[in-house]
């Protein structure tokens, strides 16, 4: 097959948060089909770039120099929405041209809607972009709860059109589920010109395996009950989480299971977040080298989000290993699990939340019951190679897809 160039907003690896699992796991796919030459911003940390030199063709990583500050300004001036002017180099653009020219691109596969501004206009071959998740929306829900008005009203805004833009460009759109692909539909002036496909996340079953991890000693054996919350903690809707279990949740379960303590897992928590390391029930974390320990020391592991978009992993990896978990209808889009059989679905009523993991970790044969059906769901249901098996009829039949649109 002819080359494949494809674009994300950071360096695929280490798949060790949601979005870089998911760029990952399209990487190793596309590369199954041909040479990929990837073009993509350097990771904050600097990881990663090692493992793509040797699975790509060839790759460009442009470093993240342009201070936030900096491309509001410029997004203001230009009349652009703020996540395309953070994402721009000339570097990179160039290189895209460089690369489409020198090299047999058969196709261009995008993931992230900020890297679809590097998709020329005159690209004859396939265009996927994978949006993941429905951007303009998050913004708006900031905005609609208070959050940065005026700013995140307009990145919504903006980002929308930018959405629209590439739906009408692209020979297929990929959402992360069938809610975000209705809810990017919704969003549409003219749906019928955009073919719109759903790729879900997938799960390596066989790292987040709870038979080949050991639980953490730190959380294993110490009396108390012990609830895990793992992810990005400077992302807002993961600090959001975390701060509405620590203020509104963990009273109430500390009332009905003394001794009960949440813990935090995750790089780069917030200062509001770091300052409710040690208070009573609570313990921040931060970054650590494996989350697996502790989600198998966890006897429930929460993700009570009240904003998401698309699927968690976090939720994903804590059925993988078998442990029962406790999230919101936020939480639970995209994964067609059932209620009290894989997990328990709560709102975010944090007096009910309580009463009901108080039953669960009553009973401990329907806790591991239920642990025990989510493995087997997300062995059935969620394994990456199912999941992007479709890719290879996107970037091959160009707009022989678009006649199918979902």
């Amino acid at each position: 097959m002819p080359g494949i160039l494809f674009l994300a907003h950071r360096v695929p690896f280490p798949p060790d948060r949601g979005d870089r699992i998911r760029s990952c796991h399209l990487l190793k796919a596309l590369a199954k089909l041909g040479p990929v030459h990837v073009g993509c911003f350097a990771s904050e940390d600097g990881a990663g770039e090692e493992a793509l030199a040797a699975l790509a063709a060839s790759c460009c990583v442009a470093p993240r120099t342009k201070p936030l500050p900096l491309a509001g300004v410029e997004a203001v001036l230009c009349g652009r929405p703020v996540s395309l002017t953070a994402f721009h180099s000339a570097r990179l653009a160039r290189w895209v041209r460089e690369t489409i020219a020198r090299e047999r691109i058969g196709a261009i596969v995008v993931f992230s809607g900020q890297m679809g501004q590097y998709v020329p206009d005159d690209f004859a071959g396939p265009v996927v972009i994978d949006l993941c998740d429905v951007d303009s929306a998050k913004f708006e829900a900031y905005a609609e709860a208070g959050e940065r008005v005026w700013i995140n009203a307009r990145e919504a805004r903006l980002l929308a059109a930018e959405e629209e833009r590439l739906g009408v460009r692209a020979d297929a759109t990929i959402l992360i589920s069938g809610a975000e692909a209705a809810l990017y539909r919704s969003r549409l002036a003219a749906p019928d010109l955009v073919n719109v496909q759903v790729i879900g996340n997938g799960i390596d079953a066989a790292f987040f395996d709870p038979a080949a991890t050991a639980p953490h000693p730190a959380l294993a054996g110490t009396g108390g009950a012990h609830f895990v919350f793992t992810g990005q903690m400077d992302y807002r809707p993961n600090e959001q989480a975390a701060l509405w279990v620590i203020e509104a949740l963990l009273p109430h379960l500390r009332a009905r299971l003394p001794g009960a303590c949440f813990h935090i897992v995750g790089r780069n928590p917030t200062r509001a977040l770091l300052a409710q390391d040690g208070a009573p029930g609570v313990r921040v974390w931060c970054a650590v080298p494996d989350v697996r320990p502790f989600i198998a020391a966890a006897d429930a592991v929460l993700a009570p989000l009240l904003i998401a978009r698309g699927v968690q992993n976090k939720v994903l990896e804590a059925m993988a290993m078998a442990r029962p978990v406790v999230l919101t209808p936020e939480a639970a889009t995209g994964i067609a699990a059932k209620d009290g059989a894989h997990w328990l679905v709560c709102p975010p009523d944090p007096a009910a939340m309580a009463d009901r993991i108080a039953a669960l970790l009553a009973e401990p044969e329907a806790a591991r019951r239920i642990g025990t059906a989510a493995r087997a769901f997300v062995l059935a249901e969620h394994g990456w190679e199912a999941m992007m098996a479709p890719l290879a009829r996107m970037v091959g039949s160009g707009s022989e897809g678009r006649r199918h649109a979902a």
